[in-house]
């Protein structure tokens, strides 16, 4: 897979670029999730910090939790990205703004012990109850 990708939100008001290879990604269970963006899970790639770019625009952020930061789209709204300080030296992206999604491989799931009882997604995946990180 290319170490160069770019993404962006609905509107086009927002665009991002990551030079990293896309390995670590997974399936997001979490309630906090869910309500963010909607949908029933989130899916994520983590990348290195020094490997990700606004390109264009600003976004807007929130503390989600007491160790999150998520990064949105003052316009469309569209959740782009996650910064949490238990892993201080990377940040999420959701696949789903990428240019390409198509081309990500989905590796794991994470906080299935909050998955929707009727969700069967990617059952050959490994689990994690939280996320080991």
């Amino acid at each position: 897979m290319s170490h160069n990708h770019s993404g962006g939100c609905h509107c086009g008001a927002l665009r991002y670029r990551v030079q990293a290879t896309l390995d670590d990604v997974a399936h997001c269970h979490c309630s906090i999730c869910r309500r963010c963006s909607g949908g029933t899970i989130t899916t994520w790639a983590t990348v290195p910090l020094d490997s990700f770019t606004w390109a264009q625009g600003k976004p807007r952020s929130y503390q989600s939790s007491a160790t999150c930061t998520r990064y949105f789209c003052p316009n469309c709204g569209a959740q782009l990205a996650l910064f949490t300080t238990r892993s201080p030296d990377s940040i999420d992206i959701t696949i789903a703004t990428l240019d390409d999604p198509e081309q990500v491989t989905v590796r794991r799931h994470i906080w299935v012990g909050t998955r929707l009882p009727w969700l069967h997604l990617d059952p050959q995946l490994p689990e994690e109850r939280e996320e080991n990180y």
